[in-house]
């Protein structure tokens, strides 16, 4: 089995959120691909099988599979896209979350993903004591967005992760207004055994959505301040969808020789 490390987000190797690749002639059991994820060990491990109607791709992190990864969608398309369908510049994925288009433009991978409705709910004693500070305002949506009243909150926040677990929503994201760029986020995910996702793809489907409201735009900058960091730019569709951007960089690639 073929696997490719791709750092997603970032035209740089060791920079943006690295994601593992795998190519599969036909589907592991979901044992043996939750135990190559946890021995990857990265935010998310992506596994691909070419099927009649294109190719279905899933996504698995340390702990369990998820129902939607941005960065391990555009390291997916540009390894197919860079190794497999290389006359293509786009590439369809069959997902839990439906049909994703990428489409390769110059150097960057434009993602068709989905927005979910968010509303707003309580800020909560609980938020405040697991970031360490109280968010300004809370909304939920496949997961939590709380939202802080300056970026230096969110870039200095040092969250606790045993109160996070205790917060409603899959992942709790930190975002506020940017500086030099629309904004500026944090993704904290303890319940799928991430500490600290570096730059998150699927939660941009949120925060892009917020900050496309609240700015009255529909083209968004945003930056992901984790140690790694990334750049995302995203444009809201029609339809409830929204187009995310990125550049990526190969890092490694391998051959799995341990028997799944």
């Amino acid at each position: 089995m073929k696997q490719y490390i791709v750092d997603a987000f970032t035209p740089e190797p060791f920079s943006g959120n690295p994601a593992a690749v795998c190519i599969l002639e036909k589907w592991l059991s979901d044992e043996a691909m939750m135990k190559l994820a946890m021995e990857n060990n990265l935010s998310e491990t992506a596994f691909i099988v070419k099927e009649e109607s294109g190719y279905h791709l899933r996504w698995f992190t340390p702990s369990k599979e998820v129902e939607l990864c941005g960065h391990a969608t555009l390291a997916s398309a540009f390894v197919i896209l860079n190794f497999y369908e290389t006359d293509s510049e786009y590439v369809r994925f069959n997902t839990l979350s439906g049909e994703l288009t990428i489409r390769k433009n110059g150097g960057f991978y434009e993602m068709d993903m989905p927005t979910y409705e968010l509303r707003e709910i309580p800020v909560t004693e609980e938020m405040e004591r697991a970031f360490g500070v109280r968010p300004i305002k809370a909304v939920l949506g496949l997961d939590l967005v709380c939202v802080f009243g300056s970026e230096e909150i969110v870039r200095n926040m040092k969250p606790d992760r045993s109160l996070l677990l205790g917060i409603e929503g899959r992942i709790q994201n930190a975002t506020a207004s940017g500086k030099e760029t629309d904004c500026v986020s944090r993704s904290f995910c303890p319940k799928l055994g991430i500490e600290e996702d570096p730059v998150c793809g699927s939660a941009h489907c949120q925060i892009a959505d917020y900050w496309s409201g609240v700015l009255k735009k529909k083209e968004i900058y945003a930056y992901q301040a984790s140690r790694r960091g990334g750049y995302l730019r995203c444009h809201m569709e029609e339809n409830h969808r929204i187009t995310i951007s990125g550049e990526a960089a190969l890092v490694a690639v391998s051959e799995i020789v341990a028997e799944l």
